[in-house]
């Protein structure tokens, strides 16, 4: 369906960016809070989790996590587990799949994850 007057604009597709979907609910409800809290800077992590999920040129914000959290499985691949930190405490978790070029975000939060205490 084309764009009518009114609608909201979408950022323009760029063959090299990845697609960020919501992998669970908790995660889209963790968001929401996220970007109410903190809105431009859950702008920020969006901006560049899409461009550059891996975090080429940001590695003090965004990095592999460690250990048994850095690999998960999703759809019967093992894919990496990056996080992205929004604020002191806020955090972004998702998972790099390079086939589909998504990245599902599995958490997203003002605090911790609980899998890290």
């Amino acid at each position: 369906m084309s764009p009518k007057r009114g609608d909201r604009v979408a950022p323009p597709a760029v063959g090299d960016e990845y697609e960020l979907r919501f992998a669970t609910t908790e995660a889209c409800n963790g968001w929401d809070q996220l970007a109410k809290q903190a809105g431009p800077n859950t702008r920020r992590a969006f901006d560049a989790i899409r461009a550059s999920p891996r975090g080429v040129g940001n590695s003090d914000r965004q990095h592999r996590l460690k250990g048994v959290l850095g690999s998960a499985t999703w759809k019967g691949c093992v894919v990496e587990r990056w996080q992205y930190e929004v604020t002191g405490g806020g955090r972004i978790w998702y998972l790099i799949d390079d086939e589909r070029r998504t990245a599902w975000i599995t958490y997203a939060g003002a605090g911790h994850p609980k899998s890290t205490e």
